[in-house]
């Protein structure tokens, strides 16, 4: 079966890629970036922007599956957020509705629930973006929807923030700590609940809706870990897996979210308003409809997750220790944080 997967060079894109090559399907990649992976002569390469017309026609033309995880992330300018996230997405959608092509396999996020009041969040709650980002993905599986309405099956996934292999991004901060020998500063106490997500899992679940039956997977669905505790205790696991003794540090929730947002103002500080206005609260999904229905069952836990992608960091360290930049691929530069870390 021929596969296009959107976002291919990216950290979704490349696990889900080894995922599907090891299935035996054939792939194409479309993303803006090089695609410099082993696995570069295995699949077909373009090299293309999901808002260009000429590059979606060409990557769509052989697809009888069209994965589609490519997205501006929250860093980005609002304006390439909606571009991207927005426009692109309808863009390959026309594009595949056009083609005929079997399914169309969206990667939403749970970002769509913005900050609710209660918890667990099922797919039937009331979404509510917080950002750009948050509003673009509303606006997307809207426009998921509308082509559902056309008869063109349309498998809507909603996952947590995914980890693993290749994963960087914020991630790679609380890494770099860890490997340092230094403590870990948290928002607030820490005994929130905050669910992750194995990027494995969510390969499998990815296949399930190539594999079953097009009225079962023609749905949305929430995809997380199933097994999680508190933030302080699942991240405790990664400190005490680098065995320098270190503890997560609880800080005081309201005046770190005020200095926090005062350094994003001036850039001092990679973290943005979803990031610190969500790591002190409950945050999890309920995953029933996707076990259920799916057969989704998840094999890592939240501590799993974070000490498989914390082990693949400490052994790639050196291919990417002079990169930074805004995807999850390469870390992200620490700006005044790095002063911090000398304090813990």
């Amino acid at each position: 079966m021929k596969v296009l997967v959107t976002g291919g060079s990216g950290f979704l894109g490349i696990n889900l890629i080894r995922y599907l090559l090891d299935k035996n399907f054939e792939i194409t990649s479309l993303d803006t970036v090089e695609f410099d992976y082993p696995e570069k002569n295995r699949i077909e390469v373009i090299k293309g922007d999901i808002r260009n017309l000429e590059s979606v026609r060409q990557a769509i033309s052989k697809a009888e599956i069209v994965i589609h995880t490519a997205a501006a992330l929250p860093l980005y300018a609002e304006e390439e957020i909606f571009s991207t996230d927005v426009a692109g997405t309808k863009l390959l959608l026309q594009s595949a509705f056009e083609k005929q092509v079997e399914r169309f396999i969206h990667i939403s996020s749970t970002a769509v629930y913005g900050i609710p009041d209660h918890h667990p969040l099922f797919e039937t709650d009331k979404l509510d973006g917080v950002g750009p980002y948050g509003k673009a993905k509303i606006e997307a599986e809207n426009i998921c929807r509308e082509y559902r309405n056309k008869n063109l099956c349309v498998p809507i996934l909603r996952p947590k923030s995914f980890i693993g292999p290749e994963r960087l991004g914020v991630f790679a901060l609380f890494y770099d700590w860890a490997k340092d020998g230094k403590g870990f500063p948290m928002i607030g106490s820490g005994n929130n609940r905050y669910q992750l997500l194995d990027v494995e899992d969510l390969c499998e679940a990815i296949y399930k809706c190539i594999i079953l039956p097009k009225d079962i997977v023609n749905d949305t669905f929430n995809i997380g870990a199933k097994e999680f505790t508190t933030m302080k205790e699942d991240y405790q696991a990664v400190l005490d897996y680098a065995g320098f003794g270190k503890q997560i540090v609880p800080l005081p929730e309201k005046p770190i979210i005020l200095l926090l947002k005062f350094l994003e103002a001036l850039k001092l500080s990679p973290l943005y308003k979803w990031v610190y206005e969500t790591a002190s609260k409950d945050s999890f999904v309920s995953i029933e409809k996707a076990e259920k229905i799916l057969g989704f069952a998840p094999k890592f836990s939240n501590k799993d997750a974070l000490i498989r992608n914390y082990k693949w960091y400490l052994e790639n360290l050196n291919s990417f220790q002079n990169h930074s930049g805004i995807s999850h691929r390469v870390p992200w530069e620490q700006g005044i944080l790095k002063l911090a870390k000398r304090f813990f």
